[in-house]
């Protein structure tokens, strides 16, 4: 390898493995680029995201659109995600992961599972994604680049992105019960979550997914990512962490406005 680029690449710690995870959990859309059948170029498109419990992208797409049947062809694809914001869009971080695509089968475990967090996520997309043409695809990360702005690049590979073990499926049984309660009876709570651990402002936070390292909140079409203070070793031990939290919380705001 050249020098010079091995010294462009840092290496990967704990701050670049929670900001790529950042990017992911929080991405609204993202830059989905695949290969056309026919011609072999690469095809890019806009496409909506969210993620599954471990970590993995989420798409739901129709037949009609030209990524579909080029994911059929060829599952090899790779997602941009990140926005820009004021100045230069360049010394924003964004997150390219190199993924195989896997259109999950209507009816299956894992076809539920994964359009009710897609749905939780983006519930406008309530409105055709029942329409027979429209699959969603899972994208399994191979590898990914994470440029966290100039002079911030970073290689990481699955396991830096996924989780792994049983907890998935714990969480997968207990999760929207969880998420309901939670957005019915503790919407102090979730304001606790967004303003404290996340630093987010604005109103009417809810939760849209948990898992094993935190949660993802939605205020409007804000979002925003809560890591837990350290990872859930097991499903069970959820309630438990999310009142330790509002806890914590509430005690530092207490004493912040004594002072």
């Amino acid at each position: 390898m050249d020098e010079r680029k091995k010294d462009v690449i840092r290496q990967t710690d704990a701050g670049a493995i929670r900001l790529a995870k950042t990017l992911l959990r929080t991405a609204r859309f993202g830059a989905l680029a695949v290969l056309e059948p026919q011609t072999g170029w690469p095809h890019v498109s806009r496409v909506g995201i969210a993620t599954d419990i471990d970590g993995a992208p989420l798409i739901l797409v129709s037949q009609l659109s030209a990524h579909t049947p080029a994911m059929l062809a060829d599952p090899r694809c790779s997602l941009l995600l990140g926005e820009p914001g004021k100045g230069d869009a360049l010394a924003h971080p964004r997150l390219t992961l190199v993924c195989r695509a896997a259109r999950l089968e209507h009816g299956s475990d894992a076809h539920a599972r994964a359009e009710r967090r897609y749905l939780n996520r983006n519930p406008k997309a309530a409105l055709y994604a029942g329409l027979g043409d429209f699959s969603i695809f899972r994208l399994e990360p191979q590898r990914a680049s994470l440029n966290g702005g100039f002079g911030k690049a970073f290689l990481l590979e699955r396991a830096d992105l996924l989780t792994e073990g049983p907890i998935i499926e714990e969480l997968a049984a207990s999760e929207q019960s969880a998420i309901d309660h939670m957005n019915s009876d503790h919407l102090d709570a979730i304001a606790i979550y967004a303003h404290h651990f996340a630093g987010a402002r604005g109103v009417g936070w809810i939760i849209a997914g948990f898992d094993a390292d935190g949660m993802d909140l939605l205020s409007g079409d804000d979002a925003c990512r809560v890591f837990f203070p350290q990872p859930l070793p097991a499903g069970r031990e959820l309630r438990q962490m999310l009142v330790d939290m509002a806890s914590s919380g509430r005690a530092t705001a207490a004493a912040n406005n004594a002072t």
